[in-house]
């Protein structure tokens, strides 16, 4: 359990940083000795390697590093819960993210932050691709990064916000096994979703399976979102003015409900914070059924602390902090999901892999209980189980390539 004060911790990250000058760094993988190293890595010998390539652009997956490559890319928007501090102040984030890549599942990644977000972003993004294998949106705020992401899925290379759905995708691991905790048929829960940016929207349409093949996902009975201004509902004033919002409205909340979040809260089997410290209370906890689920991820103060909610009545509770049970963090999805994506040569990653990453995050518990849903961030196997699955998931909805390249 981490016991380190928040202003200690924050010193120590100063001077780690400070010392190492950043999280990253770039070595040559070859020799570069003698005249003879020269000639073959560099000039005149890697000309053949041009012409190949450019004969066959595939062949870049061969001779260089693009098959191994994850650019993570931000305009600083929406950063850790920061806000839009701006590329440079962003890019320690970006760092930490390319090292978690390399780390868990052997993944060369590096940051790419613009500063402030442009008409011409995604055009930015398109033309620094062909280097990359795939590309990792973060911290892009919403509703730009719905269309950021949707923009860039021609490519032929993965493109996935991770916030988005790495987010959902550990959230659906998690709901799986509560449900076995709590002996509830997934099918019949009712959910409510406090926060309607780019995970509470990913969420609830993965959850609702909307868009999503309903031969590979289940959908609840019910959903209601909460944002500022309380539950989202089609007769909602001004609501044309954010179409995400709109299509919440329009695809959430089949019962028509209205008020605040205590409102949404009541009857409700399950609530999924990814707003803001402190918007749950105990009371709004008695007012939802028996034995409710509880996840709280805002960070680093979640929307209701462990030990109120516990006390409430909560039968499972999750946070996104390292120093509570049940850590739900997406550190459990994306480095498997890329890693099973650049395996198969995906050209995308499709809603199948998406939702086969959660069932093997789910499935690396096999015997759940209340305070162990899901697993330790740490454990490297459940990056290989995520990547395995994902693999395979791809080559079934047919986007994965095989080529004589690989």
């Amino acid at each position: 359990m981490l016991t380190i004060p928040r202003e200690e911790l924050g010193q120590q990250s100063l001077a780690l940083h400070q010392r190492y000058r950043g999280k990253l760094e770039i070595r040559s993988k070859v020799p570069l000795r003698t005249k003879r190293d020269l000639a073959r890595a560099y000039t005149p010998g890697v000309a053949e390697v041009c012409r190949a390539i450019a004969k066959d652009p595939d062949l870049a997956y061969r001779y260089t590093l693009k098959g191994n490559t994850i650019a993570v890319v931000t305009d600083g928007s929406a950063v850790l819960g920061l806000g839009n501090i701006g590329g440079h102040a962003a890019i320690p984030v970006m760092e930490g993210k390319a090292a978690l890549f390399r780390e868990f599942a052997g993944i060369d990644a590096f940051p790419l932050c613009f500063e402030g977000y442009s008409t011409d972003f995604v055009d930015q993004v398109k033309n620094v691709a062909p280097v990359f294998g795939g590309i990792n949106l973060e911290d892009i705020a919403a509703p730009k990064c719905f269309e950021v992401e949707d923009a860039l899925q021609d490519l032929g290379i993965p493109v996935m916000h991770d916030d988005q759905h790495g987010t959902a995708i550990v959230v659906l691991a998690a709901l799986i096994n509560a449900c076995r905790v709590t002996r509830r048929t997934f099918e019949d829960l009712s959910i409510v979703i406090c926060g309607a940016g780019a995970a509470g929207y990913a969420i609830s349409r993965l959850l609702k399976c909307i868009g999503y093949d309903p031969a590979i996902c289940s959908t609840v009975r019910e959903i209601v979102v909460c944002d500022t201004q309380g539950i989202i509902h089609r007769g909602r004033k001004e609501l044309y003015r954010n179409k995400y919002k709109f299509i919440i409205a329009d695809e959430t909340n089949r019962s028509g409900r209205t008020g605040n979040l205590a409102d949404a809260v009541e009857g409700a089997d399950v609530f999924i914070g990814v707003s803001a410290p402190g918007l749950l209370t105990p009371a709004m906890i008695r007012r939802m059924n028996d034995d409710p689920i509880v996840f709280a991820m805002a960070n680093p103060v979640p929307e209701i602390m462990p030990e109120q909610a516990l006390s409430a009545g909560a039968a499972v509770i999750g946070t996104g902090r390292s120093d509570y049970p049940n850590q739900i963090n997406n550190v459990l999805s994306f480095p498997g999901v890329f890693r099973g994506a650049l395996d198969a040569r995906a050209t995308r990653i499709s809603d199948e892999m998406k939702v086969a990453a959660a069932h093997a995050i789910a499935g690396a518990v096999p015997e759940p209980r209340k305070d162990r849903i899901m697993p330790v961030i740490l454990d490297r196997s459940v990056t290989r189980s995520v990547a395995s699955a994902v693999r395979d998931a791809a080559v079934r909805s047919g986007i994965g390539r095989k080529t004589s390249t690989q």
